[in-house]
This record gives C-alpha cells, structure tokens and sequence, in this order.
C-alpha cells in the first residue's frame, strides 16, 4: 500500500524518480526499489518522502487519502 500510495502521488504531482532519489540522498535505483516495493521503506525516509511532496505522512497509509490528494491536485490545476 505505501509504495503505490507513494507512486501515484508522485506521478500526480509529476515528481521524478531522480529528484526524489536525491532528497534522501540514494541512488535512482534505490529509489526505484524502494517505490516498487522490493525495499521497505523506513520512517525516516517516509517523512523526507511527505516533506519532499507536500503531503502528510498518513497520506501514505490510507488509500482514500491518496486519491483525495490526487483529486486536489485536478482540482488545483483548474483553478489556476
């Protein structure tokens, strides 16, 4: 669930891999192994993760508030 969660925020908000990956400062394929779920994902990492996107680090854990998150940004975009 907190790697999907954490995919499709990112896609939504159109964050990179690379970007993300230099924010906890790892590789791009630790990166990508820690979103396809092949590593798990610390607390520590999570919480530069919430900070790098905007989100709450709940937002992680609760499908429902990740497409409520998803949805606000659509609703973001047409506002501006």
């Amino acid at each position: 669930m907190v790697h999907n969660n954490l995919k499709k925020i990112r896609l939504a908000k159109g964050v990179t891999q690379t970007h993300l990956a230099k924010r906890l400062k790892v590789t791009t394929m630790t990166y990508s192994r820690l979103e396809n779920g092949e590593t798990k994902i610390d607390v520590e990492r999570l919480m530069v993760l919430a900070k790098a996107l905007d989100i709450e680090i709940e937002v992680f854990f609760n499908n429902e508030l990740t497409e409520c998150v998803i949805s606000n940004l659509g609703s973001e975009k047409e506002v501006v």
